[in-house]
């Protein structure tokens, strides 16, 4: 079953985030995700929401959770996080 990251962020510093997305675009294709949506245009209907928005499709849940805890991403991580205030999440898909 697919299981879809959905992940929204707000960047405080765009020159060290770009080195998080540098390692992170590359770690994703690795564990066979597929961007969906990378920062594109957002309008709130209800609710709230972050700055920038990105959805990846993984082939399922075992294979998303291998890809977040692998070392590729969380060398990512070390440049997202300090500079970046995100919420990241799995959902299930259909």
């Amino acid at each position: 079953m697919p299981t879809y990251a959905v992940v929204q962020v707000d960047v405080k510093d765009a020159d060290e985030y770009a080195k998080y997305a540098e390692l992170a675009g590359p770690a994703v294709a690795q564990y066979g995700g597929e961007f969906l949506a990378r920062g594109g245009a957002v309008e709130v209907m209800e609710g709230t929401t972050r700055a920038r928005c990105v959805i990846i499709r993984f082939p399922d849940m075992a294979t998303a959770k291998a890809f977040y805890h692998g070392p590729e991403y969380q060398k990512a991580l070390g440049f997202a996080l300090p500079v970046s205030d995100r919420d990241y999440k799995f959902v299930e898909g259909l």
